[in-house]
This record gives structure tokens, C-alpha cells and sequence, in this order.
């Protein structure tokens, strides 16, 4: 089995579906991942500002009921399987996209995936922010608005850059999973291939550059939130 699987042929075969598939695979991946991450952190972030300013002591309270939906509705999203959810949202999917097949339609259930994830991530970076900070700013006079856009999430930027970096790759992982329901890029390959056709070396290529996609991601996301730390630049 071995010695069939690493064959002159094998390898000549890979080669061939490799030159002929993967550079619109790398393309539908950073496509829908890069989509999807965008369409998460617009939903997900002003969710996580709401969590913490709108608490009873926050600077924008919310009635008490509201912040309990908001909690729930973001916990029943993030305890569904990625696979389940799929699944789940295909009528919402089809509503949106006209279709529940293809690269785009994956971005649907990969946002409505991620942005309660992305929600709870903005919601511990801006909790890092120092009470005194806000406190001050109330004193000068600053609206609840203010405070939020321009001393809160400010404050908290490479927290935030770090945990977008998270939530990326997270995506990433789940664009693989998409694969399984008709969605686009390298886990479509991997599972047509490696899961249906038993073509390993074509799965191993596809994780291989998974593997590659996640470790560039998480090394410019790292040195970003390094630049951008007023911490780390104060000690030099």
C-alpha cells in the first residue's frame, strides 16, 4: 500500500493535479476566508463592544433583558458543530446567495460561525482596558460614543489584532470543513482526493499548505500587534 502510495507514478500524478487545481484552490481559500473574516468582525466586534459598555456599570447600559438575549444567542451559536451548522443555515444560505453549493455560499454558515466567536474575543480584549482610563475620560466630558470609539477600542488594539489573528485562522479551519458540502478551496481538494479517491499525496499537499496559510497568518498577525503595543515600544 505504502510503496503504491509513494509510486513514480503517484508522484507524477500529484504533480499533474497539483499544477492543474491548486492555484484556484489557494485562491477560493483566501477568498472566503478573507470575506468571511471581514463579514465576522463587522457583526462580531460592535457585539462585544455592546457585552461590556452595556453592562449595568458600563458606559452605555442596556436593559438588563437585552444583555441576557445578546449572551444567549452568541452561546447557542458557538455550542453548534461547524458541520451541524452548516446544515442548519442551508435555507439562510439559499436566501442570501441563491444556492447552498459553491465557494460563495460557504461564506454564509462560516460568518454566522465566527462572529459570535469574534464577539467573545472583542469582548476580553476590551475588558483588558484599565477602569481608571474610562474613568477619566468621563470626566473630561467624553459621550458614551466617544469613550467607546475613541478610548476603549483604541486602548485595546493589539489585543484585538491578536485575537482577529485567532479568529482568522479559526476560519481558515473552517473553510477546510466546508469542503464537505460542495464549498471551494484546498479542503475541497483534500477530502475529493485524499477522503473519496484515496490519493493521499494530494490530501498531504492541501494540509501542507494549510498548515503553511495559518503559520503566515499568525506571524503577521503577532508582529502587527507587537508594533502597535504601546507596552513593548515604551520599554525600548
Amino acid at each position: 500500500m505504502f510503496r503504491d502510495l509513494f509510486s513514480a507514478d503517484a508522484w507524477r500524478e500529484a504533480w499533474r493535479i497539483i499544477q492543474a487545481e491548486f492555484a484556484g484552490a489557494i485562491w477560493e481559500t483566501v477568498y472566503v476566508t478573507v470575506l468571511a473574516t471581514l463579514f465576522s468582525i463587522l457583526i462580531g466586534l460592535p457585539l462585544g463592544v455592546l457585552l461590556v459598555a452595556g453592562e449595568k456599570n458600563g458606559v452605555l447600559p442596556l436593559p438588563a433583558w437585552l444583555l441576557r438575549c445578546l449572551n444567549v444567542i452568541i452561546n447557542l451559536l458557538r455550542s453548534i458543530p461547524f458541520l451541524i451548522l452548516m446544515i442548519l443555515v442551508f435555507p439562510l444560505t439559499r436566501l442570501i446567495v441563491g444556492t447552498v453549493v459553491g465557494t460563495t455560499a460557504s461564506i454564509v454558515p462560516l460568518v454566522i460561525a465566527a462572529f459570535p466567536f469574534v464577539a467573545r474575543l472583542a469582548e476580553s480584549s476590551l475588558r483588558e482596558v484599565s477602569p481608571n482610563v474610562i474613568e477619566m475620560a468621563k470626566s473630561m466630558g467624553a459621550s458614551p460614543f466617544q469613550i467607546i470609539v475613541k478610548v476603549m477600542i483604541p486602548e485595546c488594539v493589539p489585543s484585538l489584532i491578536s485575537n482577529a489573528t485567532i479568529a482568522l485562522t479559526t476560519i481558515l479551519g473552517y473553510s477546510a470543513m466546508s469542503g464537505i458540502i460542495g464549498g471551494g478551496g484546498l479542503g475541497k481538494i483534500a477530502i475529493n482526493y485524499g477522503y473519496y479517491r484515496y490519493k493521499y499525496l494530494i490530501m498531504l499537499a492541501a494540509v501542507v499548505l494549510l498548515i503553511l496559510f495559518v503559520q503566515l497568518c499568525q506571524s503577521a498577525g503577532t508582529r502587527l500587534s507587537h508594533k502597535l503595543d504601546k507596552r513593548i515600544r515604551n520599554k525600548k
